[in-house]
């Protein structure tokens, strides 16, 4: 009879260990195209940019919003963050589905709801923001803030939806801008901190 090699296992698991280990960190990435399309998108809700230029946010909300930190996401299930690929393939997916949303639903939706149904497709995503807050307490303070103020930021929109207020709304585009320079800083600090080999600038690990 043969015996099994114990060692076996091991060595099998070896070049797959190595594969992975090899996959660049994708959450700058994810970070730097959900900070562009909530920045883009929030100078509109804040009333900085004309809203009839609004359309302009659709390509982001396509390519680096949505297609970009979806692909980011499907690179952090290869790493084994769970976190990271439920945040990054969520808001990849919402970016998409809010592009649409836009392009094809809303359009032909009876005007006197329609902000009915916008308030709703906020609501969703506040309540998956607020309970991924939760989890990003083991992140790191920069994660936990982009993620505490985007809580901050769904709530106010959709409320100002719900209510027809454009004050809250404002509100909530402003919001949507600190959530945008707080991501963006989060990918900068990432990328440089892994390009450089060293902590240059500080993320407050949590975990």
């Amino acid at each position: 009879m043969v015996e099994a090699n114990p060692n076996l296992t091991t060595q099998l698991d070896q070049p797959r260990q190595a594969s992975v280990d090899s996959i660049a960190d994708p959450g700058p990435l994810g970070l730097a195209g959900f900070a562009s399309t909530t920045f883009v998108l929030s100078c509109f809700n804040a009333n900085l940019v004309d809203a009839s230029l609004s359309a302009a946010v659709l390509p982001l909300a396509l390519f680096y919003g949505g297609l970009a930190q979806l692909l980011a996401g499907m690179w952090e299930f290869r790493k084994g963050n769970t976190f990271g690929a439920t945040a990054f393939s969520s808001f990849g997916a919402f970016w998409l589905s809010f592009a649409g949303y836009v392009r094809f639903v809303a359009p032909h939706l009876p005007l006197a709801g329609a902000h009915q149904a916008t308030g709703l497709y906020l609501l969703v995503w506040a309540v998956f923001t607020v309970y991924m807050t939760v989890a990003a307490l083991r992140t790191s303070g920069a994660v936990l803030g982009v993620f505490a103020f985007l809580s901050l930021t769904f709530i106010a929109l959709s409320a100002g939806e719900f209510a027809q207020s454009t004050v809250t709304t404002k509100v909530g585009g402003w919001l949507g801008l600190v959530t945008a320079v707080l991501a963006w800083y989060a990918s900068f600090a990432a990328v440089t901190n892994e390009t450089w080999r060293r902590p240059a600038l500080p993320t407050w690990p949590r975990a």
